[in-house]
């Protein structure tokens, strides 16, 4: 598969700021999807709500409101924005299998991490939310078919992307912010016992 989609595009950056933004990289897709493919990034959407509790673990109040990078949500913001994206994946995954070509609908992701919830909740709440969510989404994936990993929804941004590379990129997603805590932790010399 050779998609004309890509995600997570940022101006060019030096390299620095790439690797504070992308520490994992960006998210590229296998040319060929497979079923170990597949179950691989299963379990990964599986164990993130263990991964980011985790990598938050011990951390007090100034530590979550610290950012993870310059110009980047604070550790508070970006648990909660996990939550939020992931929500939405669950339902956009659903809508795939049950409708034709589903149209999927985007949110201002930045937008939503500026609301007062995203801003001063506890991050407890999100992690809580995430347990079950992650469980329930886990077992949804592991009854998909083939051909429903191969069923398109129709992005305003990507165009029509098959529900296997999305779940590539909700996988990668969710390394991809567990590593900005992580990181952060390593370079402020926080004990990530």
């Amino acid at each position: 598969m050779s998609p004309a989609y890509t995600s997570h595009m940022a101006p060019a950056e030096t390299a620095a700021e790439d690797s504070l933004r992308y520490p994992i990289g960006r998210y590229r897709a296998p040319e060929s999807i497979t079923s170990g493919n597949r179950i691989a990034w299963i379990e990964e959407i599986e164990a993130l709500p263990r991964n980011l509790r985790r990598a938050v673990a011990g951390l007090n109040e100034e530590q979550l409101e610290t950012r993870y990078r310059p110009g980047g949500w604070t550790v508070r913001q970006l648990v909660h924005h996990i939550a939020d994206s992931h929500l939405n994946s669950y339902s956009r995954f659903r809508w795939a299998v049950t409708e034709e070509s589903a149209a999927i609908k985007t949110y201002d992701e930045a937008a939503w991490a500026e609301l007062a919830d995203a801003k001063t909740a506890p991050i407890e709440l999100s992690l809580a939310l995430l347990e079950p969510l992650h469980a329930r989404w886990a077992l949804l994936l592991r009854s998909f078919s083939d051909a429903e990993f191969k069923r398109a929804m129709r992005h305003p941004e990507w165009g029509d992307v098959p529900v296997e590379w999305l779940l590539g990129q909700y996988a990668w997603h969710s390394r991809h912010h567990v590593a900005h805590i992580n990181r952060l932790r390593e370079r402020q010399g926080w004990d990530t016992g």
